[in-house]
């Protein structure tokens, strides 16, 4: 019986991941194979194209540059992702340095200890999530290779509990939604950007070609409650799900305010980063958009996501604009959550890697290890 087939048995693969490190370095088979510390950090800059240009409430892009970082050792490479956002203070120059600045950590960390590699991931600098995600979702990515177990399966997930993915409309002008809308028909739950003047007239062009379940946006863009409180009761005719991010993240008493008065969810993006964030919003949020981008890696992600439940809120998992590598990623913890919003990579042209896939909006998880991805 072989390593794998010998935790499947016992039911170790299901179990926490902390346990299943702890297997991986106490139990059985490939301590010749692993032996040592060190890995070999390297990175390249993606350029990736989309294919709309991509405007929300704070500006407009035709393209991103991401970083992706490559974690190697005894023959085994982890792959992550970094999407840096201004949003955040983020630039590719300053995730690059970042990373950098983790290739000294990297020659003595021990993967087996990821947990242990993971806090000192989060302790190399204040910020600048977006590069700790790449080096921690490469990390999870390393390990799962070498236990050759999807990382879903290594947190004992269930990969037909996926949820299906909203599908993004950037703000544009109602001619333009309208004709993305049409081109969206393949998925059943649409996400619509909002946050300027145009707002009606952008739901109007997608109510005007389908009536699929959507859901709102708005990228912190009302500053004012009693103005978001009358475009809330307007999108709540047009039968929205729910509202995400309303208003700016620092008004906690006035978005408090809208979620006592208003009908439906209010989700909050920017207001949350890392699990420090939760507390202090449950009770002005029904629940949390978690990003693996803001988080800092998927350690986090799954310790925020045990937090937001436990306080009683709704989970969702989103994306920056992504290749396959950051949203495979994020997918594997995705029949833990809510709603998911995992599309990044379906609104660019030139996607280096392959993983997770979208059936009629479903994610579906393949059976390779770790993350999922292979190069194109």
């Amino acid at each position: 019986m072989n390593r794998r087939d010998f935790f499947e048995r016992i039911g170790v693969i299901g179990l926490t991941p902390f346990l299943v490190s702890a297997a991986g370095t106490v139990s059985c088979g490939r301590e010749e194979k692993f032996k040592g510390k060190g890995m070999n950090l390297r990175y390249e800059v993606k350029r990736i194209f989309l294919k709309h240009t991509w405007t929300i409430s704070r500006g407009s892009s035709d393209y991103k540059d991401n970083v992706i970082v490559y974690l190697e050792k005894d023959r085994i490479t982890g792959i992550g992702e970094a999407a840096p956002n201004t949003r955040y203070n983020e630039t590719t120059e300053s995730t690059i340095k970042v990373i950098e600045k983790a290739k000294e950590l990297f020659k003595e960390i021990d993967p087996w200890k990821y947990y242990d590699a993971g806090m000192e991931i989060k302790n190399l600098c204040d910020g600048q999530t977006a590069a700790k995600a790449a080096l921690d979702i490469a990390l999870m990515d390393w390990i799962g290779k070498a236990l050759e177990v999807p990382l879903f399966k290594m947190w004992g997930l269930d990969p037909h509990k996926t949820p299906i993915t909203s599908f993004s409309i950037g703000i544009d002008t109602p001619e333009v939604v309208a004709q993305k809308t049409r081109e969206d028909k393949h998925y059943p739950i649409l996400k619509v950007k909002v946050g300027r003047e145009n707002d009606e007239e952008i739901i109007r062009a997608v109510r005007s070609v389908t009536d699929k379940p959507i859901r709102v946006d708005a990228n912190e863009g009302w500053k004012d409650k009693e103005i978001a409180i009358k475009k809330i009761e307007w999108l709540v005719k047009q039968g929205v799900e729910f509202i995400e991010q309303p208003m700016p993240a620092e008004m906690l008493e006035e978005t408090k305010w809208l979620k006592e008065r208003v009908e439906v969810p209010i989700i909050a993006d920017e207001a949350v980063k890392t699990a420090a964030d939760i507390p202090k919003l449950a009770e002005v949020y029904d629940g949390i958009n978690i990003k693996l981008m803001k988080a800092g890696g998927l350690q986090e992600a799954h310790r925020m996501i045990t937090l937001a439940k436990t306080l009683g809120m709704k989970v969702m998992m989103g994306c920056m604009i992504e290749t396959s590598v950051g949203i495979s990623a994020a997918a594997q913890l995705s029949p833990l959550i809510d709603y998911a919003d995992l599309d990044g990579n379906l609104l660019i042209k030139n996607d280096p890697f392959t993983g997770v896939k979208v059936e009629k909006g479903k994610l579906i998880l393949n059976d390779k290890p770790g993350i999922g991805v292979e190069k194109v």
